[in-house]
C-alpha cells in the first residue's frame, strides 16, 4: 500500500517521540545499590539545608538567654586619651589622661530575671518551631519518595501501552491488506498509538520533575528505590487526631510559648517604672605637661604634674516622668501578647483542620484503593472479551482500543491512589506531630537541640566565640545588574 503525505507525516512523528524517549531515560542514573525510604529520610534529617538552617535559628536564639543574664555580671570599660591644646597659636600644654571604671546593676527590680524567662520562652518555641520543620521535612521526602515509584510505574504502563497499541496497529494494518479492515480502523490504531506516546513523554516529564524535587530535600538523585514499607500506626478516628494534635502539633506548642514570652515582656517593661540601685567604682590617671618658662635667676622651669584619683558611689535611680514612652511601650506590649493570643486560637483551629484533613485522606484513599482493585480486574476481564469479540466481528477496533485505554487509565488510577494513601498517612503524622526520627525509630544520631544552650547559657567572656564559617566565593558584580549568561540556539 503506497504511503500518503499524511502517513509519512505520522511516521516522523512517532519516530521523533520514540527518539526523545530514549533520550530522556538514558538520562537516568543507572540503576545502583537500592535505596530505602529509611535511607532516604536519614539523608534528609542530616543534611537537608532547610533543616539546617534552622537549627542555625534556634542556635541564634539560645544567645538571647546570656545576653538577658549580663545584667547580673559587671561591666568593665578603660578610657585612653591625650591632647595638646594652645594659646593665640602657642603651645599651651599637653595632657594625657587614663580611665578605668567598673559598674554592677544592685537591685534592677525584678528585669533581668524577667528576661531571662522570656528569652527562655522563645528558646522553647524555636525548638518546637525545629520540630516543625522536621515533621514537614519528613513528610516531604515520603511524598517525594512515593512519587518518584508512582511515576516509574506509571511509566512502566505508559511503556506497555505503547507497545500494546504498536502490536495492534501491526495487527490492523496485516488485516487491512486482506480487506478484513478499513483505512478508518487503522487510523484510529494509529491515533491511540500516537496518544500512548504522548502519554509516555508526558508520565516522563513527571518522573523528571518528582526526582528533582527528590534530590532537593534529600541531597542525591534517586536510585533503585525500595517498594514502601508498611505505614506506622496511625490515629482510628478523627478524635483521636484531634487530640493528639492539640498536645502534640509543634505548630501549637510554639504559639504557646510565643505568647508566654509575651507575657514576661510586658513585666519586664512594667518594671522600669521602678527603681534601679548600681555601683560605680573608678579610677582615674592624669598627666599634664606645660610648656618651660623662665624662672628665677633665668633657669628654665617646666610646669606640669601626674596624679591618680579614685571613685566609687552608690547610684539610685527613681523615674518620675519618661514623657509616655513607657505607658506606650507597656501597651504595645500587650496589645502584642494580644495578637499572639489570637494567634494560639487560630493554630489550634489550623491544626485541628490538618489533622481531621489528613485522616480523611488516608480513609478516601484506601476506599478508592478497594474500588480501584475491582475495577481494574473488571476492565482487564472486559478488555479480554472484546478483543475475542472483535477476532469474530462482532466488535470494532475502536472498542478494543478504548478499551485497552480504560484498564490503563484504572490501573494508573490505582497506582495514584496508593501513593496518596502513603502521602496522607505521612502528613496525618506531620500534623500530630509524630513524622520525626525519635518517632519514626530512624538509626541516626538525633541532632540535640538543648546542646548549644547548655554550653552557651552561662558563658560571660566577651572573646569567647566561636570560628568564622571559611568565605564563600565572592559573586559578580556585574551579575547583580543584568544576566551574565546568554542562551544561543
Amino acid at each position: 500500500i503506497l504511503m500518503t503525505k499524511a502517513d509519512k507525516m505520522i511516521v516522523k512523528r512517532n519516530w521523533l517521540a520514540r527518539a526523545g524517549i530514549s533520550a530522556m531515560l538514558l538520562a537516568y542514573p543507572a540503576m545502583g545499590s537500592a535505596e530505602s525510604l529509611q535511607d532516604a529520610l536519614i539523608s534528609a534529617y542530616q543534611t537537608n539545608p532547610d533543616m539546617q538552617a534552622q537549627r542555625a535559628v534556634l542556635r541564634q536564639i539560645d544567645e538571647e538567654v546570656p545576653q538577658a543574664k549580663s545584667s547580673f555580671y559587671p561591666s568593665i570599660s578603660a578610657t585612653l586619651s591625650t591632647s595638646r591644646s594652645g594659646l593665640d597659636f602657642n603651645d599651651n600644654g599637653r595632657f594625657k589622661t587614663a580611665d578605668l571604671t567598673a559598674t554592677q546593676a544592685l537591685f534592677r527590680s525584678g528585669r533581668t530575671r524577667l528576661a531571662i524567662n522570656a528569652a527562655d520562652a522563645r528558646v522553647l518555641a524555636a525548638r518546637a518551631r525545629l520540630r516543625q520543620i522536621e515533621n514537614t521535612i519528613l513528610a516531604q521526602v515520603v511524598a517525594a519518595y512515593a512519587d518518584v515509584l508512582r511515576f516509574q510505574a506509571v511509566v512502566e504502563l505508559n511503556t506497555n501501552q505503547v507497545k500494546v497499541f504498536e502490536t495492534q496497529l501491526k495487527a490492523s494494518k496485516d488485516r487491512f491488506e486482506v480487506g478484513d479492515l478499513t483505512r478508518t480502523d487503522v487510523a484510529q490504531s494509529e491515533a491511540s498509538r500516537a496518544n500512548a506516546l504522548s502519554n509516555l513523554v508526558a508520565a516522563q516529564g513527571f518522573l523528571s520533575n518528582a526526582s528533582q524535587v527528590y534530590r532537593r530535600l534529600v541531597g542525591n538523585s534517586p536510585t533503585n528505590l525500595e517498594p514502601l514499607p508498611a505505614l506506622p500506626a496511625l490515629p482510628g478516628t478523627v478524635g483521636q487526631a484531634n487530640d493528639l494534635a492539640a498536645q502534640n502539633a509543634p505548630a501549637l506548642i510554639a504559639a504557646r510559648f510565643d505568647e508566654q514570652a509575651a507575657r514576661y515582656d510586658v513585666k519586664a517593661i512594667e518594671a522600669e517604672r521602678l527603681p534601679t540601685v548600681g555601683v560605680r567604682a573608678g579610677l582615674n590617671y592624669q598627666e599634664s605637661v606645660f610648656p618651660s618658662v623662665t624662672g628665677a635667676g633665668g633657669a628654665s622651669v617646666t610646669r606640669g604634674g601626674n596624679f591618680f584619683t579614685q571613685s566609687i558611689g552608690v547610684q539610685a535611680t527613681i523615674p518620675l516622668y519618661q514623657a509616655g514612652v513607657n505607658g506606650s511601650r507597656i501597651r504595645q506590649a500587650q496589645e502584642r501578647r494580644s495578637q499572639l493570643m489570637e494567634n494560639i486560637t487560630n493554630t489550634e483551629r489550623q491544626v485541628t483542620e490538618s489533622s481531621t484533613n489528613t485522616l480523611v485522606a488516608v480513609q478516601t484513599a484506601r476506599s478508592l484503593i478497594e474500588s480501584l482493585q475491582v475495577a481494574v480486574e473488571a476492565n482487564a476481564l472486559a478488555l479480554e472479551g472484546t478483543r475475542q469479540e472483535n477476532q469474530v466481528g462482532s466488535r470494532t477496533i475502536i472498542e478494543v482500543l478504548n478499551a485497552e485505554q480504560a484498564l490503563l487509565n484504572t490501573r494508573v488510577n490505582l497506582v495514584t491512589a496508593k501513593r496518596d494513601e502513603y502521602v496522607a498517612a505521612y502528613n496525618l503524622l506531620a500534623a500530630t506531630g509524630q513524622a520525626e526520627v525519635a518517632v519514626l525509630s530512624l538509626p541516626v544520631e538525633r541532632y540535640d537541640s538543648t546542646a548549644n544552650l547548655k554550653r552557651v547559657r552561662n558563658k560571660w567572656f566577651d572573646f569567647d566565640t566561636n570560628p568564622n564559617p571559611k568565605a564563600l566565593p565572592k559573586p559578580d558584580k556585574a551579575s547583580a545588574s543584568g544576566s551574565m549568561a546568554t542562551t544561543k540556539p
